[in-house]
């Protein structure tokens, strides 16, 4: 009885987790920082630190030739900014025609054959996904040579997997029952699929395409870098020559389209939803 008594006075600490997982949880975050410390070191290996020291000299000499800019260039970039609009829309057009049917296969609920034709639609969507579109404008420049053509086939083919994964993710989260009500009703395979899947995935598939426009509009921006027209290709001529007020009017003018095309994605979405 004592003994119990004793114990009973004797006050008790609590804690979230035990020594040991303390332990491992220390040991996890030293192991974490060695890590960053290595790949730091694998990464400034070659870093010339004279160059990295001089770069804000660098940056505000280049920054200030580019003011003031050059504003009777903007009248030059009417067209290069209608191909860069055209390659955003009509590449984007081209992956939802293509990247919608893909996700109804891709879809578990929806696929004719999870064993063979789902894995193959899956590897489609991956494949697209993972290779930026610089890329694909590379590939497709040295292809089709330069031009808006190699600039649409790359933000489509870029495209195809974004809205092919948003779609399939939206098709197989549906309500069933709404499908199984129609099917008990005796419609037909293309009837349960117009009436008992497709409106519950419309909104999704709205935003999806409205918000990948969006995308393509800024990585249409930049492929006349590699030669796929657009503003990319003047903002390429612009530095080669140096011409660094044109280059600013350049850069404006893209911050001007995807601030436009940013507001018209918002009004559309709200319009949706």
């Amino acid at each position: 009885m004592p003994v119990l008594a004793a114990d009973a006075a004797t006050p008790r600490s609590w804690s979230v987790s035990t020594p040991r997982q303390r332990l491992m949880r220390w040991l996890g975050w030293l192991a974490l920082v060695a890590l960053t410390i290595f790949c730091w070191r694998i990464m400034t290996a070659d870093t010339i630190w004279a160059f990295v020291t001089d770069a804000p000299k660098q940056a505000a000499d280049i920054f200030g030739r580019m003011v003031p800019p050059r504003w009777d260039y903007a009248g030059r970039l009417w067209l290069p900014l209608w191909d860069t609009i055209n390659i955003a829309t009509l590449g984007t057009l081209i992956a939802v025609i293509l990247g919608t049917p893909l996700a109804f296969l891709a879809a578990r609920n929806t696929t004719p054959s999870v064993a063979f034709i789902r894995p193959i639609a899956l590897f489609i969507i991956v494949a697209s996904r993972s290779i930026n579109a610089l890329i694909w404008g590379l590939l497709l420049v040295s292809v089709l040579g330069p031009g808006v053509l190699a600039g649409i086939i790359a933000i489509a083919l870029r495209s195809i997997g974004f809205v092919g994964k948003l779609l399939y993710e939206a098709i197989e989260e549906i309500d069933e029952t709404q499908v199984e009500a129609v099917r008990a009703s005796g419609a037909s395979q293309a009837q349960v699929m117009s009436w008992g899947i497709v409106p519950q995935i419309l909104p999704v598939f709205a935003t999806v395409c409205v918000f990948r426009w969006d995308i393509n509009i800024r990585e249409s921006t930049v492929l006349g870098l590699v030669g796929a027209g657009g503003l990319g290709l003047a903002l390429e001529a612009s530095l080669n020559t140096l011409a660094w007020p044109q280059v600013s009017v350049i850069l404006l003018m893209i911050l001007a389209t995807v601030v436009i095309s940013e507001w018209l994605t918002a009004r559309v979405r709200k319009a949706i939803i």
